[in-house]
């Protein structure tokens, strides 16, 4: 349902109804935060900083303590809450805006002991506090559910996780819920591929309705896209190809806000070997600094588009960037690539390439550029940087062929690896 929709439904009903639903998390959560159907052991929840998570954790514990419908059919007697450690799981499972004791209405608030590190209910439910510094506090008790708090980053993440699996021995079905901000752990990446494994998603943007509007504008518009926005906004993981030639720390180190002025722009063209809805034609634009570095300073790619669709929009980026020329590898298509270019526009300084060496080959040199600390990106291009960190000796990124890479190659082959044209004074 939707916030409109909640908001027509709630109109037509008493005022004791709506103040009853506005405690009442079912009627409250989005989709991804309420226990998944199925035969899970694990629901994993991976969400960026304010997403909802934390919510969802202590809605969850709150169901199984008290055997509610959509949770439990019984209540379970033992719970075990792990946190990174025993401060931020006081801190943020326990008594946090979002924690446990907040998400329950007084009257069935469990009682807090702090000093045993304990919750009790007044049906006789427990959920005791764990760190996963110490892993071996984990050896000897046992539990029905637990809730694993920022899983990715545990410092002893095996051993840890090992420990509560031989704890989890009461009842006919012990289940656990993980809320995490993810990172390219081996335990979490083993966790997703597991079949006892159900992954719930959570980005920040879903979340917006209750987050203050600063921290969108001044944190979320600032990092959507990059490396840490989309690990810790978009809940992303995010891992490098151990033997690719780029690196997601080398291109955040080569980001910037935007480019200075620009002697040359040039247009890269990679058109696609053939038609279809897989079909990527890789649209990429870079320019050549008054500082002698190279800016990469736009990706236009398109997909399953026609050759005159294709041509259409590299013809609109050369114009837009008032570029110097428009290189198209001519591999695929021949002279019908510069021909369908020029049926949009005769008047585009088409330059012909022709790949003779294997895709590897062609973009060492450029990759050596990135290294030398020679190329820029002004601004922010998560499909082309997805593609340079998945990009291995096989040519593929991600088992396809990558296109966006391969335009960027050729745009900055152009302007850096080969004589260049007349320098221009610019600005983009």
């Amino acid at each position: 349902m939707t916030a409109d929709e909640r908001a027509v439904f709630l109109a037509g009903l008493p005022h004791e109804t709506v103040r009853w639903l506005a405690r009442e998390w079912l009627f409250q959560a989005r989709d991804e935060q309420l226990p998944p159907d199925g035969d899970w052991t694990v629901w994993l929840i991976l969400g960026g900083r304010g997403a909802g998570k934390t919510r969802a954790g202590a809605e969850w514990v709150k169901g199984m303590a008290l055997g509610r419908d959509g949770f439990a059919p019984a209540p379970v007697g033992r719970i075990a809450l792990v946190g990174e450690n025993l401060i931020d799981a006081r801190a943020v499972m326990v008594e946090g805006v979002s924690g446990i004791l907040a998400v329950h209405a007084a009257d069935e608030r469990p009682a807090w002991q702090p000093s045993r590190r304990r919750l009790e209910w007044k049906n006789g439910a427990i959920a005791e506090l764990y760190s996963a510094d110490d892993p071996e506090s984990l050896r000897g008790p046992q539990f029905g559910a637990a809730w694993a708090d920022e899983l990715a980053k545990w410092r002893q993440a095996e051993a840890a996780w090992d420990m509560l699996q031989f704890a989890l021995r009461l009842g006919e079905r012990p289940r656990q819920a993980v809320t995490t901000t993810p990172r390219a752990i081996p335990l979490l990446k083993r966790l997703i591929a597991a079949p006892g494994t159900a992954v719930a998603r959570m980005p920040t943007r879903d979340n917006a309705a209750n987050l203050a509007p600063g921290f969108l504008e001044a944190v979320v518009g600032r990092y959507r896209g990059t490396r840490l926005g989309r690990q810790e906004l978009d809940g992303e993981i995010l891992t490098d190809r151990e033997d690719a030639l780029w690196s997601r720390d080398a291109v955040e180190r080569a980001r910037v806000d935007a480019a200075p002025e620009l002697t040359r722009i040039v247009v890269a063209v990679d058109p696609p070997a053939s038609g279809g809805r897989a079909s990527v034609c890789g649209i990429v634009a870079a320019g050549l600094g008054t500082d002698g570095l190279g800016y990469v300073v736009a990706d236009d790619t398109v997909t399953a588009a026609a050759p005159d669709v294709w041509a259409a929009r590299a013809v609109a980026t050369w114009r837009r960037l008032e570029a110097d020329a428009l290189v198209a590898e001519i591999n695929q298509g021949g002279d019908m690539v510069a021909a369908v270019i020029r049926q949009v526009d005769a008047g585009v300084p088409v330059r012909a390439v022709r790949a003779s060496r294997g895709k590897w080959l062609r973009a060492e040199p450029v990759a050596t550029l990135y290294a030398q600390g020679r190329v820029r990106h002004a601004g922010v291009f998560p499909e082309l940087e997805d593609e340079l960190c998945a990009f291995g000796p096989d040519g593929q990124a991600n088992g396809r062929s990558p296109d966006r890479l391969d335009a960027l190659v050729w745009a900055l082959t152009d302007l850096m690896l080969a004589p260049g044209g007349r320098p221009a004074i610019r600005r983009v």
